[in-house]
């Protein structure tokens, strides 16, 4: 069964009363945990999502803190904090959270796993997440842009250092 488009669900939904909105929102975040959540972001989270972002690294900073340094078991672990975060930030829908919390997933990457190491996926894995930085910077407020490339090119810096196979000119914004 294929669902509606959300044209006709809004129109649809501009006809109910609040008491059924209400009824079809609570039902929604009964069965499924990221309504759920969503639902949680919206009503309580939502008109501060900086104070928000910072929420969500301190819940994922454990995750860091017990990060396991076998390179397979760091691995699995670091992928499961980018689901974590990337479903936080699709919540937010926000560009600005997003590359705060990208920020913090590296500069903890670099802080906490093994960089030593050369297994390819988690060398893939931070990036990855540098890519993304790049693409998210000019997407971004002039202020804000100027803000963080001097953050990413601080973490850049540090990158360089701590990891080898970094370097640090492939990932310099013009």
């Amino acid at each position: 069964m294929k669902p509606e488009k959300l044209t006709d669900i809004k129109k649809e939904l501009s006809h109910k009363s609040v008491q059924e909105l209400t009824d079809l929102c609570l039902r929604l975040a009964k069965y499924k945990k990221e309504n759920k959540e969503l639902l949680n972001y919206l009503l309580y989270d939502a008109s501060e999502p900086l104070q928000y972002s910072e929420k969500v690294k301190t819940f994922l900073n454990e995750d860091f803190k017990n990060l396991q340094h076998h390179y397979y078991y760091s691995s699995k672990s670091l992928r499961k904090i980018l689901r974590l975060m990337n479903r936080y930030i699709k919540y937010t829908a926000s560009k600005q959270v997003e590359i705060e919390l990208l920020l913090w997933f590296c500069n903890s990457f670099i802080k906490y796993a093994d960089t030593r190491t050369s297994h390819k996926p988690l060398q893939a894995l931070f990036i990855r997440q540098l890519d993304k930085i790049k693409l998210i910077i000019p997407k971004l407020h002039e202020d804000l842009q100027f803000d963080y490339v001097q953050e990413f090119e601080e973490m850049l810096s540090l990158a360089a250092g701590k990891i080898s196979w970094i370097n640090k000119n492939l990932y310099a914004i013009n």
